[in-house]
């Protein structure tokens, strides 16, 4: 009878850990799905103009160049970032009216990385048409409600990998008397239902339960982010309390922070320049973004912070453990780390993991006469045990 309570026990837990979570899981498997192919729908649908066809290893222009441009077109803006793309012979400069503007007017131009040319000119996040992948991305992420929807999506992804472990550890007495994989499709619809979910359930279960935690990590990136920003930051800061903050006129070359960093990070790539005044960087520095060059350090970035007004390096930023772990576990979550053929792979668990949560959806439906028998078959099979061993 022990084992029957434990087996009651397990079943409640992964029952209404799974109901909590089941509708809201199969929203992040269906919007996760185009976002494993979030770089070919991307390039399917993108109107950008051809870049100029040149030697393959032709270098960036100067970044300057680029700076001098945004601002002789848009000189009452502030620069807010520099994206480089290492994927893309591109270089794209985003601005604002002011550092305290809201995001959603952030404007844009992308530039030819080798020419300086301006290819594309782009009006504010606000005014531009929804864009497929960006709208996908904020359901999945936080369900169009920013920092509340990240927690209550990461709320619901430990909801799943409890509902995980619970029917992993049910597995083993619910199919005890069968081969591993049965089917029982001669039988009632509901019982083939039951083994089906039970099969793709333990057969992708070491897939659900990565991407159930790192999903739970990658929603945590916005409070850990900010907790890293009031305390390793913060102290790093605070020896420029007091000093104003550089105006647009006081910043040094951008291209030779450029440089500085490339010789403090020599066997890294520089993605991206936060500017001086925007939220996600220092009043003081420009901030630099490098990630590594190899299959494996790809997807860790370190910043780099340049004194804004001298050029100097200042320090290469030693990331805490909390953040790295979210670096880490972002490739993970999405299978973007190891080209096409993963990427399907994923697609395959993820359609798999659907199927497995509709099923899951029909058997709590046609639930209460099934499984009062089933308890009561467990039942009877531990007092025959019972009485046999006491024989």
């Amino acid at each position: 009878m022990a084992q029957l309570k434990n087996i009651k026990k397990w079943f409640w837990v992964h029952r209404w850990t799974s109901l909590i979570c089941t509708l809201f899981l199969l929203l992040l498997c269906l919007t996760g799905l185009p976002l494993i192919f979030e770089d070919e729908i991307g390039k399917w649908l993108s109107t950008d103009p051809p870049y100029a066809v040149m030697p393959k290893n032709t270098p960036m222009a100067n970044l300057d160049n680029f700076v001098s441009q945004a601002r002789h077109r848009y000189p009452k803006d502030v620069i807010t970032y520099i994206f480089v793309d290492d994927d893309e012979p591109q270089v794209v400069v985003n601005m604002l009216p002011s550092y305290a503007s809201d995001v959603k007017l952030t404007h844009s131009m992308q530039f030819d990385a080798r020419t300086a040319k301006l290819l594309k000119d782009e009006p504010p996040l606000n005014s531009r048409p929804p864009d497929f992948i960006a709208v996908m991305l904020s359901l999945h992420r936080d369900l169009f409600m920013e920092l509340p929807g990240e927690l209550f999506v990461g709320l619901m992804g430990i909801f799943f990998v409890i509902s995980m472990i619970s029917g992993i550890v049910l597995y083993g007495p619910f199919m005890k008397k069968l081969d591993f994989g049965t089917v029982r499709s001669g039988r009632s619809r509901r019982l083939k239902w039951l083994d089906l979910h039970n099969l793709l359930g333990i057969a992708t279960a070491a897939w659900l339960l990565v991407v159930g935690f790192t999903g739970v990590l990658n929603e945590l990136s916005t409070p850990l982010f900010g907790l890293w920003q009031i305390t390793d930051v913060k102290a790093m800061l605070d020896k420029y309390k007091g000093k104003p903050v550089p105006k647009t006129e006081e910043l040094s070359s951008i291209q030779a922070g450029y440089q500085t960093a490339k010789k403090a990070l020599p066997n890294a790539t520089i993605v991206s320049i936060v500017y001086p005044g925007n939220l996600y960087g220092s009043p003081f520095h420009y901030l630099y973004w490098a990630k590594g060059n190899t299959p494996l350090t790809s997807q860790l970035y370190n910043p780099i912070l340049v004194d804004a007004p001298t050029g100097k390096l200042t320090a290469v930023v030693k990331m805490p453990w909390y953040l790295r772990s979210i670096e880490i576990s972002r490739p993970l979550h999405f299978g973007n780390y190891g080209g096409t053929p993963l990427k399907i792979i994923w697609a395959i668990f993820d359609i798999i993991a659907i199927v497995v949560l509709i099923s899951g959806v029909y058997l709590w439906i046609t639930r209460r006469k099934f499984y009062a028998e089933y308890f009561l078959r467990l039942s009877a099979e531990e007092n025959n045990e019972s009485l046999i061993t006491n024989n």
